[in-house]
């Protein structure tokens, strides 16, 4: 470490969004404001697919564990730096680092593959419509998820169990909000040749193949629609369709980013910015895009909602 370095040996420096102190209060508000509209908005949509038997079909199970994935997604790294905002600190240890960047990559993994099965349901749904039923079964929908989350977490290990044989330099600044992998492998002093290769496979299994799985689908899934005689039939399943895949752009297109941003020699501001669409921008806007594409959703939503007044309204009533 360097003389006078006070965050002590073994602790990282996350710099952050920016150095200015009369923009942090606006910082923090911000991003407290979007991390409740996150975890509320797909709180909501969990609650909407389960209150209601109408939306005990596969394409809500799957969205309800989606919007699962992009609350905890969020949840590991916005309240850390809602945290450091707060207390003028900018040190993370290295094991919360390490552990945020473990849950980071397994959460991030989760959607990418739930958003595959997502596209595998709406391809069974258009081109086997009569077999739906019968492919789609709950126990296959289950294996499905589960399945996703246990390829989620044993594939987030290699990339990051690779990071504990690596020895850091004297600087340990991270110029980021949370520790970002790419970024914390260039403060390393060691060869990084073995972590590059096993993070390109592992992006490859996790992300690349989900996303390779997702156009196919969605080829197939085109091309039975415009099969479709009617032109309000042919809307009505582009609208359907419609919801996921502007999901799956964002989702994609703003990872992608995050990606170049890191290995480009880029100003940290920019890739700061891809980092902030990738983990909190997507997740905020998934009960939006589907609750407002979605009139089933909507009347789901206003039950939850009407639901909770009266409980809000008697539990005043108690505290009085």
């Amino acid at each position: 470490m360097e003389r006078g370095n006070p965050t002590g040996a073994g602790n990282f420096i996350l710099l952050g969004f920016t150095d200015h102190h009369d923009l942090q209060s606006l910082l923090f508000g911000l991003l407290l404001s979007m991390s409740l509209v996150t975890v509320l908005g797909n709180l909501l949509i969990i609650l909407a697919t389960i209150s209601d038997s109408h939306f005990h079909t596969p394409m809500y199970f799957f969205l309800s564990n989606l919007s699962l994935a992009y609350i905890v997604f969020t949840s590991t790294t916005i309240p850390k730096a809602l945290r450091n905002i707060q207390t003028q600190s900018k040190v993370i240890t290295f094991a919360g680092c390490i552990s945020q960047i473990y849950f980071f990559i397994v959460f991030g993994s989760q959607d990418n593959l739930l958003l595959t099965v997502m596209a595998y349901d709406r391809f069974v749904a258009f081109c086997h419509p009569l077999h739906y039923m019968a492919i789609m079964k709950p126990l296959l929908c289950l294996i499905m998820t589960l399945g996703s989350w246990l390829i989620s977490v044993l594939g987030a290990l290699p990339e990051t169990m690779t990071i504990l044989r690596q020895s850091f330099c004297s600087n340990m600044e991270i110029p980021h909000f949370f520790c970002d992998l790419p970024q914390v492998l260039k403060l390393t002093c060691s060869d990084t040749l073995i972590n590059n290769i096993v993070i390109h496979s592992v992006t490859i299994v996790l992300a690349v193949f989900p996303l390779t799985g997702i156009l196919l689908s969605y080829s197939q899934t085109f091309s039975s629609i415009l099969t479709i005689s009617s032109d309000r039939g042919k809307y009505k399943a582009f609208s359907t369709c419609g919801s996921h895949l502007l999901m799956v752009s964002l989702f994609y297109g703003s990872g992608l980013a995050v990606k170049l941003s890191s290995v480009a020699t880029l100003p940290s501001r920019i890739s700061v910015i891809a980092s902030v669409m990738y983990t909190m921008v997507t997740p905020m806007l998934n009960p939006f895009i589907y609750s407002l594409r979605n009139s089933d959703i909507k009347v789901a939503l206003g039950r939850v909602l009407s639901k909770m007044v009266p409980l809000r309204e008697s539990m005043d009533a108690c505290l009085l």
